[in-house]
């Protein structure tokens, strides 16, 4: 028996030049991650799949006369062309492949499919389809769980704040002060991060950032134990690593999946990112109660090093680098995209260039609004409810999982409809423009209509919705960043990213002033809502799907 497989990743089609746009050369149903059988055609790769009985096998028709083939054990030899239809036809088709020499035939033993030819009545061969995951459904797959342990880490030090607060005796003013401390390094590494991650690639920037904030999550307990000093240099470092993750899930995703996928993507990893709060919330409690308070910082700070462990081997920068990628998803990747490698040596992008244009200013504002109504509805609706409906919150588990479970079913929602806009041939533009409209109006509405809730269930209901509309701009803003600038997507995600934090560290203490001077949350909310409406304005008139930046 003879094992054959078909030619290996590196030898892949020319880029096509065209930025962000539906590939031509292949069906709408190429863009399931999941690869399709292929069918042999003139030496193409199709779409098609057939059955016989109960396995998963389709017969291929005669091999046609000048194909070499070895006349021994089993195998079949070029006198089988009696009658039937010829696999190579005129153009040679596959059966140069079947011609190979050993040497070359073990270089594709990672393709896509195996060929096995057994000897029969007219030497007809077999063609078993192997199932294979694409290689880009793995990035995704790691991104997300890295994407989760990135908010969870976070949320171990919220939940664990208040027995550390506790045992050493801290003040309401030097707790805030610990908590912020995670902000002092976050605000500062985003936009280097996001240039590093563009120029040496997502895959070794996240790596070394993973590492840090895992490092910095194992030694918080020490660091609590030693000083306090230590404490918040400690959480300082921690916020330092984890802003690196965002801009470099960016850029290693704008490689990694073609435009009419990119939304489904970033929602999958975002959606890992929402589920973090859900189990750090949930599980933390548990586990110090089981094995005390250092044992939460232990464990997920293992789970960081063992994620650690399956990304230095199993992802690459730039698909075209990856050994195990097929010559079909490869091609698919590239078709109708610029083609944005790791080894292109990108250079810094002028700061002043970038700021020059009004679709650069349209995301940073889109990320300013963003962060503003998500950390006010973070930081202070528990405050509310309690202020507004006697309702303690913090004893309520299901308050806790249910928006953040929420934001993470809408995002992914968000993304594969996004998706399907496009491959159905909606402009980019468009769809960027509907999806972040959705993302602000959403959010607007339901801010404005809290102040007419009766019951505590209603106004919790109504700040879900808030939260779950809100993931939509995942498919508007956040994916914008690699329509407009592919080459520089991390380093641009990085600048809105500082932006955005900074209003959000505004928005949190400006809510607790506003209110102290108004008397009332509902000003406050109304104010977040028309900031929400005045965004989507510049954003439905400035932003823009195209590439701008080359």
């Amino acid at each position: 028996m003879e094992v054959v497989s078909p030619t290996p990743a590196k030898s892949v089609l020319p880029s096509h030049s065209s930025h962000c746009s539906r590939p031509s050369s292949f069906s709408s149903s190429s863009s399931s991650w999941i690869s399709s059988p292929y069918n042999i055609s003139n030496g193409s790769i199709g779409s098609s799949n057939s059955r016989h009985g109960g396995s998963r096998l389709r017969i291929i028709s005669r091999i046609c006369d000048r194909v070499p083939w070895k006349n021994q054990g089993g195998t079949c030899s070029s006198s089988s062309t009696s009658s039937g239809s010829s696999a190579c036809n005129g153009n040679g088709g596959f059966g140069f492949v079947l011609g190979e020499r050993v040497e070359e035939k073990r270089r594709r033993e990672k393709a896509a499919r195996v060929v096995i030819c057994g000897a029969g009545a007219g030497g007809i061969g077999r063609e078993e389809e192997a199932i294979r995951i694409p290689e880009r459904a793995k990035v995704v797959a790691l991104v997300s769980l890295v994407m989760c342990l990135c908010n969870a880490d976070r949320v171990v030090m919220s939940v664990a704040v208040v027995p550390l607060a506790a045992k050493y005796g801290w003040s309401s003013s030097f707790l805030g002060i610990v908590q912020s401390s995670f902000l002092w390094g976050y605000l500062f590494s985003s936009v280097a991060g996001g240039a590093l991650a563009d120029r040496y690639g997502g895959k070794r920037v996240m790596a070394w950032g993973v590492a840090l904030w895992s490092l910095a999550t194992f030694l918080t307990p020490w660091a609590a134990d030693h000083s306090t000093a230590m404490l918040l240099a400690v959480r300082a470092l921690f916020g330092l690593a984890e802003g690196v993750a965002l801009p470099s899930m960016n850029t290693l995703l704008s490689r990694w999946f073609p435009c009419h996928e990119r939304a489904s993507a970033v929602g999958l990893s975002m959606a890992g990112f929402h589920l973090g709060n859900v189990i750090s919330f949930l599980a933390t409690p548990v586990i110090m109660s089981s094995i005390g308070l250092a044992g939460a910082f232990s464990l997920f700070a293992s789970l960081g090093f063992m994620w650690l462990s399956l990304w230095v081997n199993g992802v690459t920068n730039d698909p075209g680098d990856s050994p195990l990628i097929s010559t079909y998803e490869l091609q698919l990747i590239r078709a109708g995209k610029t083609d944005v490698s790791s080894s292109s040596g990108s250079k810094f992008p002028p700061l002043r260039h970038l700021l020059s244009k009004l679709p650069t200013w349209a995301i940073i504002f889109a990320n300013v609004t963003n962060n503003w109504g998500y950390f006010v509805l973070l930081s202070w609706m528990p405050v509310y409810f309690k202020t507004v409906y006697n309702v303690n919150l913090k004893q309520a588990a299901w308050f806790s999982a249910v928006p953040w479970g929420m934001m993470a079913i809408s995002g992914y929602i968000a993304g594969a409809a996004s998706d399907s806009l496009i491959a159905s041939g909606y402009p980019v533009t468009r769809v960027r423009k509907i999806m972040q409209s959705i993302g602000f109006i959403g959010p607007a509405l339901a801010l404005l209509c809290l102040k007419y809730a009766q019951t505590p269930n209603a106004a919790a209901f109504l700040m879900t919705v808030a939260l779950s509309f809100s993931s939509f701009s995942q498919a508007g803003f956040l994916l914008n960043m690699q329509d407009i600038a592919p080459r520089y997507a991390g380093f641009l995600h990085g600048i809105t990213n500082s932006v955005g934090t900074l209003a959000a560290i505004i928005s949190t203490i400006g809510t607790g002033y506003f209110v102290q001077w108004l008397g009332s949350f509902q000003a406050f909310l109304t104010l977040t809502s028309a900031l929400y409406f005045i965004t989507t304005i510049f954003w439905n008139l400035f932003a823009t799907g195209e590439q701008v930046f080359y």
